[in-house]
């Protein structure tokens, strides 16, 4: 089983109400020479978590922040606005929830805390605090 230290939360970078699919991303992903998906979870717009890269392979995700950590990923947050309907941020939650209870020394972070980038498109350190230090 691997360490896990780190949940790091990404964004799609597709446009507002743009449905995709995981089988879209792991193509994207293959497309640039990955071998599957980079991102362990997926929510869909309408709020659903899907498997990606399977939890016990090291993920494709943060450069330098793969072997220790789970990639999540919410379908939006194309141009660097916060799209996350209300159903995703729901599950957002759900989901962090179940893995901060599975991964327990785990903190939440999001992309942006990694790199240049504005991925996600809001501060998911700051808004997923609480979860983050939850059994501390």
């Amino acid at each position: 089983m691997r360490t896990i230290n780190k949940i790091i939360v990404h964004c799609s970078d597709t446009p507002a109400g743009r449905h995709t699919t995981v089988e879209e991303i792991r193509d994207w992903h293959k497309q640039r020479g990955w071998s599957d998906i980079g991102y362990n979870y997926v929510v869909y717009l309408d709020g659903t978590v899907h498997e990606g890269r399977d939890i016990e392979k090291i993920p494709a995700h943060t450069k330098g922040h793969n072997k220790d950590s789970i990639g999540v990923c919410y379908i939006g947050g194309g141009k660097g606005i916060d799209t996350r309907t209300e159903d995703q941020k729901d599950a957002l939650v759900d989901l962090l929830v179940y893995l901060k209870t599975t991964y327990p020394k785990a903190r939440i972070y999001g992309h942006r805390d990694f790199s240049d980038k504005y991925c996600p498109s809001f501060d998911a350190t700051k808004e997923y605090m609480n979860i983050s230090n939850m059994w501390e």
